[in-house]
């Protein structure tokens, strides 16, 4: 409990500099707020009067601190804000956004822990074999691969030549293909790579040649003893690269069309909407600290030595 206490203490100057950030985002942005407010119609140019008064609506005349306990207050309770352009609330939009691309980062986590750690067992069971040095040039040539071109590859392939899945939008499983083998080629070859590099050093530990002296399987070896016992660095990719993928979807939600929190961000950014950009930076923070910190607590699970007060090697 004391691990978690502290983690969970480490955490909360985390979240208050993320805080400061998006808060920040209004200050140091060119323009006035009130103006852009104001402006969003493009009917005509506001007169002073009226900039005057939506600035005294919004709070700008305000001390910087007392604008930034308010907005906190308000941020800490879920209201992250209005919209200037649509005038519909920033939490409520994320909300509904936010299945869309859960389903997206739902099914790039699967593919990539589904194909890279087996594949990167594969590559240490054959060690400096075809399919060792097959897996690791694969590895390469993904993670080398930019995002939007393994896009359009994808797209031209199965949607253009195969027409076996829809090139954008969002309605059923076919429209998250795609999107979801952009987001987790680059991961998927990081895991590959990770799985063989701890298996290998795993396998030189004296339980290990315990086990083989005992006469069991290979496989089983690698799969039962070896691997759990390399969980930890793989645990702490796939935990920071979930929390990443809910905050770092936009590319892909622009190429496919995707209504997620993404290309929510990515409008407001278009068109200058302050309080969703602002939203967009404080819930993507928060996303990424709090799945950071499950992955800390799920190493109490996976290490049981850290239940008894000791430290990872």
């Amino acid at each position: 409990m004391l691990y978690v206490f502290r983690r969970i203490t480490a955490a909360i100057p985390v979240l208050i500099g993320i805080s400061l950030i998006a808060f920040m985002l209004n200050l140091v942005s060119p323009g006035d707020p009130a103006v852009e407010a104001l402006s969003l119609s493009g009917i005509k140019e506001p007169t002073e009067q009226e900039v005057a008064v939506k600035r005294e609506e919004l709070g700008l005349n305000d001390p910087i601190p007392v604008q930034y306990g308010r907005w906190l207050n308000r941020a800490v309770q879920g209201d992250l804000g209005t919209s200037y352009m649509t005038k519909d609330s920033v939490s409520g939009e994320i909300i509904r956004r936010l299945p869309v691309t859960l389903s997206v980062a739902l099914l790039a986590v699967v593919l990539a822990v589904g194909t890279g750690i087996p594949a990167g067992m594969l590559m240490a069971l054959k060690k400096n074999g075809w399919i060792d040095h097959a897996g690791r040039a694969a590895a390469m040539l993904l993670v080398s691969i930019p995002g939007f071109w393994m896009a359009i590859l994808l797209i031209t392939l199965f949607s253009e030549k195969l027409h076996l899945l829809p090139t954008s939008g969002y309605g059923t499983w076919k429209h998250l293909v795609m999107p979801a083998i952009v987001l987790a080629s680059g991961t998927s070859a990081v895991l590959m790579r990770l799985t063989r590099s701890t298996l290998l050093e795993t396998m030189n530990h004296n339980y290990i040649l315990t086990a083989r002296a005992k006469g069991l399987r290979e496989g089983n070896i690698v799969t039962w003893h070896a691997l759990r016992n390399a969980l930890i660095p793989l645990v702490t990719v796939i935990g920071t690269y979930f929390g990443a993928i809910m905050g770092g979807s936009v590319i892909v939600e622009v190429i496919f069309a995707l209504p997620g929190i993404g290309r929510f961000a990515i409008e407001g950014i278009l068109r200058r909407d302050y309080p969703v950009i602002q939203g967009y930076v404080v819930f993507t923070g928060f996303v990424y600290v709090v799945f950071n910190l499950l992955t800390d607590f799920s190493y109490l699970i996976i290490h049981p030595q850290m239940r008894l007060g000791g430290k990872l090697k």
